[in-house]
């Protein structure tokens, strides 16, 4: 900007900062140092901008910094640089910064606040539960409605493509079992009943408990990234604006196939780890015979089929916790991250808690 085109004078006890010419980007970013040093110190300004002849974003953004809250204005004569520095100076008023920090409450008030917020996010999931039960009840008398392709393709990701991992974690298990408990029990000669312990242990807990973690990890994680990222990329209200309930689209298959393939993750996990546990035995010197009379007599139906249902009942917990996280996900870019993590740990603890429950159950019903 030439000397001519701003000048700083005082005038009744006023510092009269007067522009003319263009006044762009480039030039306000090459005096803008100048144009502050002279407004410095000064109690009343007098902004003076009639002779801008142009004006953009940059220029603008230099008028309205070096004006105070009581400057006096003079509009440009010319309409277009008249008109940019009103919208700049509308839109910088309708921008609010965020808060740096957050507002201290009293303690009172802090626990008030944290009672409605948790109360509020219990409502939210009673609500989710509520929806999520009368869709599954809508479509019971009508299964034709339901993407079975769907449902197809979630039993092949949960379940199929999950056998490997279970068939090895399932056998090391079973191995780890057996050599731990062989250590204690050799003290009195009690190595036979190493089949029993491991036996029951993997089919009344441990099968269905690590099968299930294995599908809060793959399964649960999977489905909060897919539903999350649909709802960022407002998949989630194009289904709404197009009339179909994304409950029946979106978490009714997916909760099928985790409540249908955890049974067969954990039946899984219960054989490779008898398998894993008949070769620990076969080097400690016992045959396949003695093990598998010990697990015929001591092993019993209803110890495999307390097992399968909490297996079942850990899979629609899953299944629901992993929707639930993705539905109710963020629009920021750490959303689908921050849903997938929360259906992580949500199984794993919804896992623990349930299987608290039917522990206290079971000890009820004498199983």
């Amino acid at each position: 900007m030439p000397s001519d085109q701003f000048q700083a004078e005082a005038e009744a006890g006023r510092l009269c900062l007067r522009f003319s010419g263009p006044l762009d980007s480039t030039i306000a970013a090459a005096r803008w140092e100048e144009t502050h040093q002279a407004a410095k110190g000064a109690e009343a300004i007098t902004l003076d901008a009639r002779g801008v002849t142009a004006l953009d974003s940059g220029g603008a953004a230099l008028l309205v910094s070096l004006a105070g809250a009581d400057a006096e204005w003079q509009e440009p004569e010319d309409a277009t640089a008249r008109g940019a520095l009103d919208r700049f100076r509308k839109g910088v008023g309708t921008v609010k910064p965020p808060s740096q920090h957050r507002r201290k409450l009293r303690p009172i008030a802090a626990l008030g606040s944290l009672t409605l917020d948790l109360f509020r996010r219990f409502l939210e999931r009673l609500g989710f539960l509520g929806e999520t039960v009368l869709t599954g009840l809508r479509l019971v008398p009508r299964p034709w409605r339901l993407r079975w392709a769907e449902v197809l393709r979630h039993l092949d990701e949960a379940g199929t493509q999950a056998f490997p991992l279970c068939i090895l974690l399932g056998t090391l298990i079973g191995v780890i079992l057996a050599f731990q408990s062989s250590v204690p029990m050799r003290q009195f000669g009690a190595e036979i009943f190493i089949p029993q312990l491991v036996g029951i242990s993997l089919t009344r807990e441990l099968g269905p408990l690590l099968a299930g973690v294995i599908l809060a990890g793959r399964t649960g994680s999977a489905y909060a990234a897919e539903i999350g990222t649909m709802r960022v990329n407002e998949e989630v209200d194009a289904l709404k604006t197009m009339g179909l309930d994304p409950m029946a689209w979106l978490v009714i298959p997916r909760i099928l196939a985790s409540t249908l393939v955890m049974p067969a993750l954990a039946m899984v996990m219960n054989v490779t780890g008898l398998i894993g546990m008949s070769i620990v035995m076969a080097m400690l010197g016992f045959p396949p015979v003695a093990v598998l009379n010990q697990l015929q007599q001591w092993l019993s139906v209803e110890d495999l089929a307390g097992g399968l249902v909490k297996a079942a009942v850990f899979g629609l917990a899953i299944g629901y916790v992993g929707c639930r996280s993705g539905l109710s996900a963020g629009r920021g870019p750490r959303a689908v991250g921050d849903a997938a993590t929360g259906a992580v740990v949500g199984g794993i603890v919804s896992l623990v808690l349930l299987d608290g429950v039917f522990a206290i159950l079971f000890f009820r019903l004498g199983w």
